[in-house]
């Protein structure tokens, strides 16, 4: 039904594009213009929507660009916000519709996971996740504007998500978020297999995304606060913090992993 192809961007970023059998295309986050014209030339596609994950520049900063170049044949989704002055449709949590100008349905569910930033939305495509800075591959973003307890709701929203779910994040920050969670949870067999076949990937210069929900799973110590091990490492690791319950083990871990 469609492809989805990742467009490098910046140090780590990848705008993602999701490209149809007609060759029509629509790109996710895209924060800068440049190498998304390039593709689209290049691939003899035609622009035609973009969808927005949240406001940080590195995110957006291609929209305007990109709405000169393809003309008002691009729709922009994204969330509310009052720092996108750009969206031309704006979309809340369950929200669906339908992407223009494809020749079969492909219908979009809206996802709200504030904690990164307070309007960040994730798309949800036939089986495929576009999330933005929430979720990483063995990681998740920092709490800029949000609270801990939203994103850990906000994850936990997510893993509720069919396990065959292929994930999309916006950076390549799997070899960075590995070397924590191996610090975290040394033990786990899961991880220590996948940190070699992250490294071999990464060797050949191929991304290591996109994830899946069950791989997350197994290895994201983000989304295994509740786990005996985890837990007890942090009580090791930080005797004087808070670690009661899942959702104050999750800001432990958080803060750790902002200062490692």
């Amino acid at each position: 039904m469609f492809e989805v192809k990742s467009i490098p961007a910046f140090n780590d970023n990848y705008i993602w594009c999701i490209v149809t059998p007609s060759n029509t295309a629509y790109v996710v986050d895209p924060g800068t213009s440049e190498p998304v014209i390039k593709f689209i030339e290049d691939n003899n596609l035609t622009l035609t929507g973009i969808l927005i994950t949240h406001h940080h520049h590195d995110h957006i900063g291609g929209i305007n660009d990109l709405q000169k170049y393809a003309g008002n044949q691009l729709v922009v989704y994204g969330p509310d916000s009052k720092y996108i002055s750009e969206i031309t449709c704006k979309v809340y949590e369950a929200d669906r519709f339908k992407l223009k100008n494809i020749e079969e349905d492909v219908e979009v569910e809206v996802l709200e996971i504030p904690g990164h930033t307070l309007d960040h939305i994730a798309y949800m495509i036939n089986g495929h996740l576009f999330c933005g800075d929430t979720l990483f591959s063995a990681g998740c973003g920092r709490i800029f504007e949000g609270t801990a307890n939203q994103m850990y709701s906000a994850l936990q929203k997510l893993i509720l998500l069919p396990a065959s779910t292929l994930v999309y994040p916006a950076h390549e920050y799997t070899l960075s978020n590995l070397k924590f969670a191996i610090e975290v949870d040394e033990q786990n067999e899961h991880l220590n297999e996948y940190i070699l076949k992250c490294e071999q990937l990464r060797k050949s210069n191929i991304p290591t995304l996109p994830t899946t929900i069950a791989t997350e799973i197994a290895i994201n110590p983000f989304l295994r606060s509740n786990d005996k091990v985890i837990s007890e490492k942090l009580m090791f690791q930080f005797p004087e913090s808070p670690q009661q319950d899942a959702v104050s083990r999750f800001a432990t871990l958080r803060k750790w992993k902002d200062n490692f």
